[in-house]
């Protein structure tokens, strides 16, 4: 009984720190709950305020150009020559470029790209998965210098066994590379969108006696093909826009030609063309830059709609 008080100070004490604690906590939790919203809202308006900030600048600039160049003559002209005498301003020549190499791209890198998909998904085990994965997104971390060199100095000499008159610059060689560079791209997101099919789909179509191929390509790939379809748009778009590779290997010729065994100029290796330094601000040669950016801008917007859209109009909801 003498140990009582004692008891019921401590008792209290210990009470009077656990409100203490949660009236603490309370404040702090207030504060959090008011502040990570907030927080959350500026990085979200960050990233399209920077949006808007290249579209402002794109135009401007592009704006500026066309007040002393034709619009007509810069969508429909053959020949680009900006940078010699006579001038010429038609952009068809570079945009035959780029869209050259992403279609050479895409014939390398699509079919490769969904064989290695429709392997991790439906064949490997999963030992086998978490070491092929890996192995294949590291072609993704590649500077692509590296790949614009191994395409100049290994597939263009590789490629002259069989093609004798082929330059050492050429959209071939380019769009070989580029290809095997956005490999991972489509296998990584293809994979990610066969996984996600439920695996009672799977079971059900064993149920009716398919086979492990057809379940793979007539099950399997019809139901994630909204996906599959997205990564090869976006992988299409990341083509469209390389600039190392294409700088290297394609050459600075900007032939309107759909010749893959000739040198080409793609929107990205005339920017780097012309962002050297020799250009003088201010003239017609330096504005060009902000043209065909803006062209390269609509292209790569044009592929990621079209996306967005195929991603809608396929999917399946499970």
């Amino acid at each position: 009984m003498s140990h009582s008080p004692n008891k019921k100070v401590i008792s209290q004490s210990v009470r009077e720190q656990i409100k203490a604690n949660r009236s603490n906590s309370f404040k702090i939790g207030r504060v959090t709950e008011w502040v990570v919203p907030k927080l959350l809202f500026v990085c979200a308006s960050l990233s399209i305020l920077v949006t808007f900030g290249i579209i402002y600048t794109l135009l401007k600039e592009t704006v500026t150009f066309f007040g002393q160049v034709s619009i007509i003559e810069f969508v429909t002209g053959t020949q680009w020559t900006p940078l010699f005498q006579p001038q010429r301003f038609g952009v068809l020549p570079l945009v035959a470029g780029s869209v050259l190499v992403a279609l050479i791209a895409s014939i390398v890198a699509i079919p490769i790209g969904l064989a290695s998909a429709i392997f991790l998904s439906e064949y490997a085990p999963d030992r086998v998965r978490r070491v092929i994965k890996p192995i294949l997104e590291v072609l993704a971390g590649v500077p692509t210098i590296v790949y614009g060199f191994f395409a100049l100095s290994f597939v263009t000499p590789l490629l002259r066994v069989f093609i004798p008159d082929l330059g050492l610059f050429n959209a071939l060689s380019a769009g070989i590379v580029v290809g095997i560079m956005i490999i991972p791209m489509v296998a990584s997101l293809s994979e990610d969108a066969m996984t996600a099919v439920p695996r009672s789909i799977r079971e059900g179509a064993y149920a009716l006696g398919a086979t492990r191929l057809e379940v793979a390509l007539k099950v399997v790939v019809p139901a994630a093909f909204s996906g599959i379809i997205a990564s090869f748009v976006l992988a299409i778009s990341r083509a469209i826009g390389e600039t190392m590779i294409v700088t290297i290997a394609a050459g600075a010729m900007p032939n309107f030609t759909f010749n893959p065994v000739e040198p080409v100029q793609t929107l990205t290796a005339y920017i780097v063309q012309v962002s050297l330094g020799d250009t003088p601000f201010g003239s017609i040669e330096y504005y060009t830059i902000y043209a065909v950016g803006m062209t390269l801008f609509v292209l790569t917007f044009v592929m990621n709609i079209i996306a967005s859209w195929l991603s809608r109009r396929f999917k399946e909801d499970y």
